[in-house]
C-alpha cells in the first residue's frame, strides 16, 4: 500500500537543445494488475503505477529478517507524449532507474512528511508526504511507523581538515493499492517543509566551456573520508537591478578555490571557498540498513554584484544523488544535472566520488551511473547490427554463386 504525492523533473533533448519538463503524478494514476504481493522464496512485491500516455513508476521491494526496503525504483516515460515532452527529438519510451533510500522496520509503515528527491540520471522524482508499507499483515497501514532521514534533525559536525590535489509545494495526493481490496488512504498530514524545485524560465546567459576536472579529498582523525574527482558548474537565476530575470553560469576554478571539510561516522562534508566570495558545500550521508552513501545536501552562498539582492543563498538537504555502496565508488562520465532549488542547480562533469570507507586513499570498486551503462549499449548494438549485415551479405553471395553454376557440369 502507498499514499503519496510525486513530482517529476525530466530533462530531454529537442532539435534546439535540451529542455526540462515538470509534471505531477495525477490523481487518476492507478496500480496495474501486473503489480504483485510476491511469492515466498520466489518473487518480491512490486507496485506498478501507470498514468498519462504510457508512463509507469515501479517500486520493487525486498526484505530481511527485520527490515524491508525499495530494492529498485524504475520510471518509464514516453517521449511520444507531446503534451509533456513537446518537440522531443526522439520518440518512444525511456527508462531511468535508481536505488532510493526508502526503508522501514517490518510491520511498520514508512513515513516521510518532508520531500524526498530521488535522482535517476536526467530524471528527478520527488516524493512528498509519503506513506508506504510492504509485507502487510492485514489490509491497513500499521500504526507504528519508521521515519525517513529527511524528517530527522541533522547531526552536528566536528571540523577536520581537507586537502586539494592535482516542485510545486501543494500537489494532490495519489493512493496506489496493488491488491484487490478497497483503498485505505492515510489521513492528511501537514504540508511538507521542503517543496521540490521547479525549473525557472528566465533569459539564459551564454554557456561557458566545461569546467576543469579536479581531485578533492577530505581527511579526519581516522584518515581520508572523501575522495572526489569532478568538474563543477553552477546555474544561478536571479533578478538584476533593473528587475530583469537572468540565469548565469559559473565554473568553479579549482586553482582559485580553498578546500576544507569535515568527517563524522554519519556525514561527510566538502566545502569550497573561492576568491570571488563563492561558498559551495556538499554533504554526503549514508543509510545503515542499505549500506549506501549518497549526496544529501548542497549549499551555496555567493555574491552577485549586479543583482537586486547581491547576496545569493540556496540549499537543499533532501537530495539523493551520486549513490553507491559504502566501500565502492560512484562514477559517471556523462554530465550530471542536479536541481537544488528553483533558482539554483549544479552541473557535475566526469564525477568519480567515494565517501566514508576509503582504503589507502584510493577509489574502490566502481559503480557506474545508468547513463554510462546505456551509452555502452549503443556501440554494442551498432556492432551487432553491422555483424548481422555482413552475415546476410555473405549468405546472399554464397546463394547467388551456387545458383550461377546451376545447369552446368564440370569438365
Amino acid at each position: 500500500m502507498a499514499n503519496f504525492s510525486a513530482d517529476f523533473l525530466t530533462n530531454y533533448n529537442t532539435q534546439s537543445g535540451s529542455k526540462n519538463s515538470t509534471f505531477k503524478l495525477p490523481p487518476n494514476a492507478e496500480a496495474l494488475n501486473s503489480s504483485s504481493c510476491g511469492k515466498e522464496n520466489a518473487s518480491n512485491p512490486s507496485l506498478i503505477i501507470a498514468f498519462g500516455n504510457g508512463h509507469t513508476l515501479t517500486l520493487n521491494f525486498t526484505r530481511n529478517s527485520t527490515r524491508y526496503s525499495v530494492q529498485m525504483m524504475r520510471f518509464v516515460y514516453n517521449l511520444s507524449d507531446t503534451q509533456i515532452f513537446p518537440n522531443a527529438s526522439s520518440q518512444g519510451p525511456k527508462t531511468a532507474e535508481s536505488v532510493p533510500d526508502i526503508t522501514a522496520d517490518i510491520n511498520k509503515k514508512y513515513r516521510c512528511v518532508s520531500s524526498n528527491q530521488i535522482h535517476m540520471n536526467n530524471v528527478t522524482v520527488t516524493f512528498i508526504d509519503a506513506t508506504i508499507q510492504a509485507y502487510l499483515s492485514n489490509d491497513n497501514f500499521s500504526k507504528e511507523e519508521t521515519h525517513c532521514i529527511q524528517d530527522e534533525p541533522s547531526p552536528t559536525m566536528s571540523p577536520t581538515s581537507a586537502h586539494p590535489s592535482s516542485s510545486p509545494p501543494h500537489p494532490s495526493p495519489t493512493s496506489a493499492h496493488p491488491s484487490s481490496s478497497p483503498p485505505h488512504p492515510s489521513p492528511p498530514h501537514p504540508t511538507p517543509p521542503h517543496p521540490s524545485p521547479t525549473p525557472p524560465h528566465p533569459s539564459p546567459s551564454p554557456v561557458p566551456e566545461s569546467p576543469s576536472v579536479h581531485k578533492y579529498n577530505v581527511s579526519g582523525t581516522n584518515g581520508t573520508c572523501l575522495l572526489a574527482n569532478m568538474g563543477l558548474q553552477l546555474n544561478v537565476t536571479y533578478k538584476k537591478k533593473d528587475d530583469k530575470t537572468v540565469t548565469r553560469v559559473f565554473n568553479i576554478n579549482p586553482n582559485n578555490t580553498k578546500v576544507s571539510g569535515s568527517c563524522t561516522t554519519q556525514q561527510v562534508t566538502l566545502e569550497l571557498q573561492s576568491e570571488t566570495s563563492t561558498f559551495l558545500a556538499f554533504q554526503f550521508g549514508k543509510n545503515a540498513s542499505s549500506s549506501r552513501f549518497f549526496l544529501k545536501e548542497i549549499q551555496l552562498n555567493m555574491t552577485l554584484p549586479d543583482a537586486k539582492v547581491p547576496t545569493f543563498q540556496a540549499s537543499n538537504s533532501s537530495l539523493r544523488a551520486l549513490q553507491a555502496t559504502v566501500g565502492n565508488s560512484y562514477k559517471c562520465n556523462a554530465e550530471e544535472h542536479i536541481w537544488v532549488t528553483e533558482a539554483f542547480s549544479v552541473n557535475i562533469f566526469k564525477v568519480w566520488v567515494q565517501a566514508f570507507q576509503v582504503e589507502g586513499d584510493k577509489f574502490g570498486s566502481v559503480e557506474e551511473c545508468q547513463l554510462d551503462e546505456n551509452n555502452m549499449l549503443i556501440p554494442i548494438a551498432v556492432g551487432g547490427a553491422l555483424a548481422g549485415l555482413v552475415l546476410i551479405v555473405l549468405i546472399a553471395y554464397l546463394i547467388g554463386r551456387k545458383r550461377s553454376h546451376a545447369g552446368y557440369q564440370t569438365i
